[in-house]
């Protein structure tokens, strides 16, 4: 009966043995000692809970159960050295389909530029960008999601994560809006109807912690799960929306908005890119990530 686990390097020994059936001849093979080899044989033996090898007069000779696995183990053992040995492929000569996973804002800011950089650097590459709303560490762990960008906070140790960047909400209104002029008070914030951001059932945050803290609340009158519809929105009436500093100025280029700062303090929202550790070393995940960071530091 089996007492030990098997390992690839007992199936190298393994292998040696059943191809030399000589523990002298299995030992040269394999770059051991006889005695190192003899040793070794003892785990195999213990590992499979078979002799593997038995004495037959002057040399030895494979057990039944060796002899029928002799080949299939000769074929495990190469096709393990082909895998260990193979160089792993450069992002220029990757061939893969990575997915990022992103608010819309934020994902198409960095898609453009890592666009750029992969026509330049890595042709093989297509980037697919999923939006947020199910930030699970699943995701990662069962590699459906090669990295997460945003206000990523995972209750998961083995996750590995970089600040981008760090950000303060600011507000957003239409051009010509009472509020695109003139000194905004917190009173005057608090006048306007606000359309808001959540994927969640709670509408309140922050700037409502923060209102309440001055003697005022807002009416809160749509919420959307994206920063680009609600920035839409108030593009297209009188509402106010508040969004990270870096998503009002490119929406300011392509929208006729205008971002104003909030009236009160709010904390720097850290914006990160988290993946799962199996990646750290991959030749192509390094350059996305190079990338990603590169790209978040032009949009600063």
């Amino acid at each position: 009966m089996p007492t030990a686990p098997v390992t690839l390097e007992l199936l190298r020994v393994l292998d040696a043995l059943l191809q030399e059936e000589s523990v002298t001849g299995a030992a040269r093979r394999a770059h051991l000692t006889t005695p190192a080899m003899s040793r070794a044989l003892s785990r195999v033996r213990a590992a499979l809970g078979d002799p593997v090898l038995v004495r037959a007069g002057r040399k030895m000779v494979p057990s039944r159960r060796a002899l029928a696995m002799r080949d299939r183990v000769r074929a495990a053992v190469a096709e393990a050295e082909v895998l260990l040995s193979e160089t792993p492929l450069s992002a220029r000569d990757a061939r893969r389909v990575l997915v990022i996973r992103a608010n819309d804002s934020i994902g198409a800011m960095l898609a453009s530029e890592l666009a750029l950089a992969a026509h330049r650097e890595a042709p093989g590459l297509t980037f697919r960008f999923v939006s947020e709303g199910n930030e699970d560490v699943e995701s990662l762990r069962e590699g459906w999601v090669d990295l997460d960008i945003g206000a990523v906070d995972f209750d998961a140790p083995e996750i590995r994560s970089q600040v981008l960047l760090r950000d303060r909400f600011v507000g957003v209104v239409r051009k010509g809006h009472p509020l695109a002029s003139g000194r905004v008070t917190a009173k005057r914030f608090a006048a306007h109807d606000h359309v808001v951001v959540a994927r969640r059932a709670r509408l309140e945050g922050p700037i409502d912690v923060a209102l309440e803290r001055a003697g005022l609340s807002r009416r809160i009158v749509a919420s959307v799960t994206s920063f680009h519809a609600a920035l839409f929105i108030a593009a297209r009436s009188d509402l106010v929306v508040s969004v990270p500093g870096v998503v009002a100025r490119h929406a300011a280029e392509t929208l006729p908005v205008v971002p104003f700062a909030v009236p009160f303090e709010l904390p720097a929202v850290p914006i990160s890119q988290a993946w799962h550790p199996r990646e750290d070393v991959d030749p192509v995940h390094r350059w996305l990530r190079k990338e990603v960071k590169r790209a978040a530091a032009q949009l600063a």
